[in-house]
């Protein structure tokens, strides 16, 4: 008895597996939309609108004067100001490194990226402390301050320091995410510009950022988000004199217990953080249309 031929039993198999019923691409996304779902979004709208102790129109009440307080106005500013100009430092440190990395020859891109994220392999905790020998009274930045006759410098538990803390916590992620849209460019476009007659300014002004815009954004709502977010950092090096709202929802919960304006709290960060990424993603439509 003759065995059947491999091409027609590869005709047999695909003509059963057409007969199967295939399921929906709409199936296969259930099971991560229903953890999603159950395991973020409803603890996150739980806590914010119907907390422990209060409900959404003590939260409605709480968010109102937190808006209208004197004294947690200048919170809210602080925080703001303190993401803002870590993302922009972010951006203007970040954005060349990814751009030499990605220009790297041979194996070096790899290599300098790995070294460009290994901050993000040590604890936040541990970096941080690092800043507080650094910047404390006694730290370097003070002692050579004192050796140029300058007198002692106390950065430490100021507004200064939170932002060199986070935009040393933040800048891998500026980094990775430049490199990411770097990475996928034509550097022909690049010569060709040049050749064209653009310096290499120009041509790294029309031609690279614009192409790279979308990553860079994407870095820029990462880094804002974790700056209006961030804890540990703006803890241990502002202290108690300069809070933010990450600090004060500490404060909020573990210390005075005020589960309702904790929330309220919640939701002014939350917006913050909405309105930027809406932001950044109407910057990168923009920018995409008109590249």
């Amino acid at each position: 008895m003759s065995r059947p031929s491999p091409t027609a039993e590869a005709a047999r198999v695909a003509s059963r597996r057409r007969l199967l019923p295939r399921p929906p691409v709409t199936v296969l996304l259930v099971p991560g939309l229903a953890l999603m779902l159950f395991a973020f979004c409803y603890p996150v709208v739980a806590t914010l609108a119907w907390p422990p102790d209060g409900d959404p129109a003590t939260v409605a009440r709480e968010t109102g004067s937190l808006l209208t307080d004197p004294y947690l106005l200048p919170v809210i500013a602080r925080t703001v100001r303190v993401a803002v100009l870590t993302t922009a430092l972010c951006l203007l440190m970040g954005f060349p490194v990814a751009y030499l990395i990605s220009r790297a020859p041979g194996p070096w891109p790899g290599r300098l990226l790995a070294l460009a994220i290994f901050p993000l392999l040590l604890n936040t905790v541990v970096r941080t402390y690092g800043w507080i020998v650094v910047l404390g009274g006694n730290g370097l930045i003070s002692k050579v301050s004192e050796a140029v006759g300058l007198g002692r410098v106390q950065l430490l538990y100021t507004e200064t320091a939170i932002v060199l803390g986070l935009v040393q916590l933040f800048l891998p992620l500026m980094i990775l995410s430049a490199y990411s849209s770097l990475s996928q460019q034509d550097h022909r476009l690049e010569e060709a510009a040049r050749g064209l007659g653009a310096s290499p300014g120009r041509a790294f002004r029309d031609v690279v950022f614009p192409l790279a815009l979308p990553g860079a954004l994407v870095g820029c709502t990462l880094v804002f988000a974790g700056a209006v977010t961030a804890f540990t950092t703006p803890q241990l090096l502002g202290g108690p004199r300069e809070r933010l709202l990450s600090t004060l929802l500490y404060s909020r919960v573990n210390v005075s217990l005020d589960w309702p304006s904790a929330s309220a709290i919640a939701l002014v960060m939350t917006a913050l953080v909405l309105v930027v990424g809406a932001l950044s993603g109407r910057l990168g439509k923009i920018g995409s249309t008109t590249s």
